[in-house]
């Protein structure tokens, strides 16, 4: 029975960490209910700091890709997006203001890296309140984002516009990516490739800023 258990729970982990290039296999299989998974996944990558790891742009690109075949509904596929972007970003403010600055204090774990707390409250710092937006098209960025915003008590209005202007632009941007490009011949018979190409291009910001925040801080130091 356990074993069951666990082969079960590494097969739904997997196909949850995977399911930008499993979506197929889910849409054949979960029908209707597949937006719901969609929805879920979003939800948490944008919403919980312990799951920067979940499918986010490449996701997105490959929900618009079966939608140009009619297998999602566009138009559901981008309220469903939209909202658990908007919804998970809310969330995640909330926790930063709940648990304020004492999280800075908390050790790593395996499902909490301290570092990238500290990578985005610097890019935060450089770019202000737009870094709401900014972030939501950088991986692990656009987790910790909202919650250094929360640790911050930035103005919730301002936060919410800035939040609800992020989550529209990343959905409509990927989506349509995806919608009018992904059933392209060499993108369909190189799709796991592309995929990765987007996952790889989507780090790239964020591999810049922690760059220049670890030389800034390497410098200050050499200054003292």
């Amino acid at each position: 029975m356990l074993e069951t258990l666990i082969a079960f729970f590494h097969g739904f982990l997997d196909i949850i960490l995977h399911l930008d290039v499993k979506l197929q296999w889910v849409i054949q299989t979960y029908d209707v209910w597949t937006y719901a998974i969609l929805f879920v996944v979003i939800f948490c990558e944008t919403g919980l700091v312990i799951t920067p790891f979940l499918p986010g742009d490449s996701l997105l690109f490959a929900a618009g890709a079966f939608a140009a075949t009619g297998s999602l509904q566009i138009f559901w596929l981008f309220i469903i997006i939209a909202a658990a972007a908007i919804l998970g970003n809310l969330l995640n403010y909330q926790i930063g203001s709940y648990l304020g600055p004492k999280v800075f204090k908390m050790e790593n774990s395996k499902l909490f890296n301290k570092e990238y707390l500290h990578k985005t409250e610097a890019f935060y710092e450089k770019h202000g309140a737009k870094a709401i937006i900014l972030s939501r098209f950088m991986p692990i960025l656009r987790t910790f984002a909202p919650f250094v915003a929360g640790i911050g008590k930035m103005n919730y209005g301002k936060f919410f516009l800035y939040n609800f202007i992020g989550a529209i632009s990343w959905a409509v941007l990927f989506l349509s990516g995806g919608y009018f490009f992904g059933n392209l011949e060499i993108v369909k018979n190189n799709f796991t490739a592309v995929i990765m190409l987007i996952i790889v291009i989507s780090l790239i910001p964020a591999v810049k800023e922690f760059i220049q925040h670890h030389w800034k801080k390497k410098i200050d130091i050499q200054n003292k």
